[in-house]
């Protein structure tokens, strides 16, 4: 993290065990332990989902915008909790009051405020919205916890 609140590509891919094609945050900014964080993803028209969801009008599908406001809830957690990656994943526990407003389309910047509205050991819940030029274009309550996973054995 080179700047105060800033966690680039490099840490997100550290914190978060999605890629390719699932991993749906670039960057984000005014991260601020136990209490909220902005994640940042770029919509290009290079993503895998276009080509089906819509190939005349290309619209980023809402389950996929939810997902990206809950791997930025994943990642304040992540961080604020400093949860090592191997042995341990951040579940996704409920959703509740989804709202979609604006479709997201190639070029579009996704700007995923999430903040905390209660905390309880490992179990976080979130308020987010999703913004596009200012404008709220999603927004959804979710909570999610830590997991502890079982290794393959070598």
């Amino acid at each position: 993290m080179s700047e105060e609140g800033k966690i680039d590509y490099a840490e997100v891919m550290r914190r978060l065990p999605h890629r390719y094609p699932f991993l749906l945050i670039d960057k984000a900014e005014d991260f601020v332990a136990n209490t909220s964080i902005t994640g940042i993803k770029n919509v290009t028209h290079n993503e895998p989902f276009f080509p089906g969801h819509f190939p005349i009008d290309p619209v980023m599908p809402g389950v996929l915008i939810v997902e990206a406001m809950a791997q930025t809830g994943a990642l304040l957690m992540s961080k604020t909790m400093d949860v090592q990656v191997e042995g341990k994943v951040i579940m996704f526990m409920s959703i509740d009051g989804v709202r979609f407003r604006k479709p997201a389309r190639p070029g579009d910047q996704l700007m995923m405020k999430v903040v905390v509205t209660k905390q309880r050991g490992d179990i976080f819940k979130f308020r987010g919205e999703t913004f596009i030029d200012g404008k709220l274009a999603a927004e959804a309550d979710f909570a999610a916890m830590v997991v502890t996973v079982d290794q393959p054995v070598a």
